[in-house]
């Protein structure tokens, strides 16, 4: 019943057919008996052996990812707040402290989602964005045309390297690593905050719906920091692993569960979405309209009853209308396929997928499916 994720380039502004990018623990990926892929653009592991193992691993003890392929953006400048107050969707007036941390997403004029981001504040006029690696150009270009005229310092941080480190060990064996000057206002830190020293940023943030560490060093310290967390008991993982792990708590993945096309009030995001400040944003007057017109479609976590595997793209069918399997795949702690879905926002049950044109019966269920190791769902 185990699936891998279907890791296709989805990056539209991969140049000129080139090799794939490397982040700089390519040659250490490989000597680890990496299997590598192309994603978005980038070569990256999408196991070192067993996926399944990768996956527990995460839910028990602690293992770590490469995320250099994401991109941190630096915003600097007087009128910063003023820009993150018109560019996000989520209000940024949020970020009452240094290091507070901000889930939301950048919103087109029609209300469709450019991407979805992590900011935090790191002084009262400096922050940064962390966004996905597909969308990297993109979001440059969308965010220096919003920020045209403010006179904005806008740093794409390619120098950096980036390791999500993530499981109920994690943060301790972060800590073990960390130097002294560092290691106890790290311990300290709140959870979705972050801290900055020098050119070291860590935050405790991630996409497994564990606990742990998300951490940026300069590129040419990456590979030192891989070693010394290998050597305190943290497992390589990869891109594999990552997705059924965020898949069972309940994370989106740009590209399939949102994208241009979706509003963040009909993929679940509403919570991320403040109307009630009455400020002005990308994107507002259109979702005003579509709360006015009345939302067509709801998203939900989708339970497979019987055997099979759910993949992204599949029609689920309903009394009231088709709807579609925006993520999908085998719960390694669950013991179930699993997914995420879009379906008619009156749908409460008998919602069916059709797998090769045999239709089985979905159960709805809330997300998350699996929260810090445990299960969430109803009879597990």
């Amino acid at each position: 019943q185990n699936s891998q994720p279907n890791y296709s380039d989805r990056s539209p502004h991969r140049a000129n057919n080139n090799m794939p990018q490397q982040t700089p623990l390519n040659s250490a990926h490989r000597s680890a008996g990496a299997k590598m892929i192309d994603f978005g653009g980038w070569d990256l592991p999408i196991s070192y052996g067993s996926q399944l193992e990768e996956h527990h691993e995460v839910r028990t003890g602690a293992g770590m990812f490469d995320v250099s392929h994401m991109t941190a953006i630096d915003v600097q400048g007087a009128r910063a707040r003023e820009f993150l107050s018109r560019l996000l969707a989520n209000n940024v007036a949020r970020i009452a402290r240094p290091g507070q941390a901000l889930y939301s997403c950048m919103l087109n004029a029609q209300g469709g989602v450019v991407d979805d981001l992590i900011a935090y504040g790191i002084e009262d006029n400096e922050f940064r964005l962390v966004v996905n690696a597909a969308t990297t150009q993109k979001d440059l270009d969308w965010i220096e045309a919003v920020a045209e005229g403010m006179n904005l310092g806008i740093r794409s941080r390619r120098d950096l390297a980036m390791l999500a480190v993530q499981g109920p060990q994690a943060r301790d064996r972060v800590l073990e690593v960390l130097p002294d000057a560092v290691r106890a206002q790290a311990a300290s830190l709140p959870r979705f905050f972050a801290m900055r020293h020098g050119d070291d940023f860590i935050a405790r943030t991630g996409y497994t719906g564990e606990d742990g560490f998300e951490v940026s060093v300069p590129g040419e310290q990456v590979e030192t920091l891989w070693g010394r967390l290998l050597d305190a008991g943290v497992r390589p993982c990869g891109l594999g692993a990552r997705d059924t792990l965020r898949l069972e708590a309940g994370m989106h993945l740009y590209g399939q569960d949102i994208d241009e096309n979706t509003s963040p009030l009909e993929a679940g995001l509403a919570w991320t979405v403040d109307l009630a400040s009455g400020r002005e944003f990308i994107g507002r007057d259109a979702l005003e309209q579509q709360l006015r017109d009345g939302l067509r479609q709801r998203f939900t976590g989708v339970l497979l009853e019987g055997r099979g595997v759910l993949r992204p793209g599949q029609q689920l069918v309903t009394g009231r209308g088709n709807g579609i399997l925006t993520s999908g795949s085998f719960s390694p702690t669950l013991q179930r396929a699993i997914g995420l879905a879009r379906v008619p926002v009156d749908v409460q049950g008998g919602v069916q997928v059709d797998m090769r044109g045999k239709l089985l019966e979905l159960r709805l269920v809330k997300p998350p499916f699996v929260r810090l190791g445990k299960p969430r769902i109803e009879g597990f």
